[in-house]
């Protein structure tokens, strides 16, 4: 049996323990990964040294994402996530929680999305069903999903052009996270700085949010990060 194909069986800590399935779904060393964008080749765009312009985009690729959906009032929830994320579980409605390379988004009043660093989320994932008491689901994500952050001072133009949320400084402060309409699919957006915005885009609309950002920046000029 293959590593990907490797199952372990954790037992949830409840009254009712039952057994649940969490599957190791990263590839071992010896398989080349490949994220959603891989084919546009940004890595060897952003080799050109003369690249000028307002815009910055960037694919934070080959993270791990988790879904978890629980309830708020559980202690043992809001102490787990503490104990093995090393950060506060958000509460309040579109915020954010952050350290390092790990960050929690709001997605609902029982729902958060976790990402954390690509190939640690099977170890993250085992040590929350160890820590946290009671019911939840964790669902690991990690596939089918990418982030593409947007930088410079002309970010929010392109934003203002491309989702009908208002991406003013005012109504959209540092920190902040809404689920939104972006051109024609829907993204998960965070201000993540004065001048740099995230985006959670489903991997089979990666390629479509590729082609919208080239023609929505190419009026600012387009740099591409590795």
């Amino acid at each position: 049996m293959s590593e990907v194909a490797k199952a372990q069986v954790v037992e949830e800590s409840s009254a009712a323990v039952s057994k649940v399935a969490v599957l190791q779904q990263r590839a071992g060393a010896g398989v080349q990964a490949e994220s959603p964008l891989h084919h546009v080749g940004l890595d060897h765009l952003a080799l050109n040294v003369h690249q000028r312009g307002g815009v910055a985009l960037r694919e934070k690729k080959l993270l791990g994402h988790l879904v978890l959906r629980g309830n708020s009032a559980n202690a043992s929830l809001l102490k787990g996530i503490k104990k093995v994320l090393g950060v506060e579980l958000p509460l309040a409605p579109l915020s954010c929680s952050a350290k390092g390379t790990t960050s929690i988004q709001w997605m609902g009043p029982d729902e958060w999305l976790i990402l954390v660093e690509g190939g640690s989320e099977y170890g993250i994932e085992l040590a929350l069903r160890e820590a946290i008491d009671g019911h939840i689901s964790l669902v690991n994500v990690s596939g089918g999903q990418t982030v593409l952050e947007l930088s410079g001072p002309d970010a929010r133009k392109v934003l203002q052009k491309s989702t009908p949320y208002d991406v003013h400084p005012g109504s959209f402060p540092v920190g902040k996270c809404v689920s939104t309409v972006f051109a024609k699919t829907q993204v998960l957006l965070q201000r993540t700085g004065e001048d740099s915005y995230e985006m959670v885009v489903r991997r089979s609309f990666s390629d479509y949010m590729w082609l919208w950002l080239q023609d929505a920046s190419a009026e600012y000029g387009l740099v591409i990060k590795a």
